[in-house]
């Protein structure tokens, strides 16, 4: 079970089926997370890339909010199956573009395609340390980010990422947020 924070869905809570092995992101950690990207960010004039987007419950924060282009991309059918049928329920399907793909495969096959102001990780907290520094680099090193943009990796606190785009890490609790600005060679030029 998760709730939708703020916006047009505020409060509105969505329960996940039980046999789904899912950690959505608490209440607590989301609205610390919206606090800091809605005193940088115009929700309803962004794009987002939502990684690992599990049942939705960081995308659909997004739509309710007014964002109306979030990219989902999830392996787990069950899983993009749901978030396809939550956005149907709440009236967000215009909104939010699911894909069913491995998260590194899709990252590799649309390189250089489309930019987002904010892409946002929330891969399994078992993954290994060296899968982040891949994802950063897969991210950072193909264009996913406008100039303006941001990389968050949500992570396990314990977990101490160092880049040289990292430029902020906000702890909440036993998860921590990690911020990379986009690389200033490669950042891409489109508003």
């Amino acid at each position: 079970m998760f709730r939708i924070i703020s916006g047009k869905w505020k409060a509105k809570k969505i329960a996940a089926p039980k046999n789904f092995d899912v950690r959505p992101t608490t209440d607590f950690a989301k609205e610390a997370l919206f606090s800091i990207l809605e005193n940088k960010y115009d929700m309803q004039s962004i794009s987002v890339l939502d990684l690992f987007a599990g049942i939705g419950s960081i995308s659909l924060e997004y739509a309710s909010r007014g964002c109306k282009n979030v990219t989902s991309v999830e392996m787990n059918p069950k899983h993009t199956g749901f978030i396809n049928s939550t956005a149907s329920e709440l009236d967000m399907s215009l909104q939010i573009n699911v894909q069913r793909d491995d998260v590194f495969d899709w990252l590799k096959k649309f390189r250089n395609k489309k930019s987002f102001e904010i892409v946002f990780s929330d891969a399994p907290f078992e993954m290994e340390e060296k899968k982040y520094y891949e994802l950063i680099s897969l991210v950072l090193n193909n264009k996913y980010l406008k100039e303006n943009g941001v990389l968050i990796v949500e992570h396990q606190s314990r977990m101490k990422l160092e880049h040289p785009n990292l430029v902020d890490t906000r702890k909440n609790g036993n998860v921590s947020f990690s911020f990379f600005e986009p690389n200033k060679e490669n950042a891409n030029q489109e508003i």
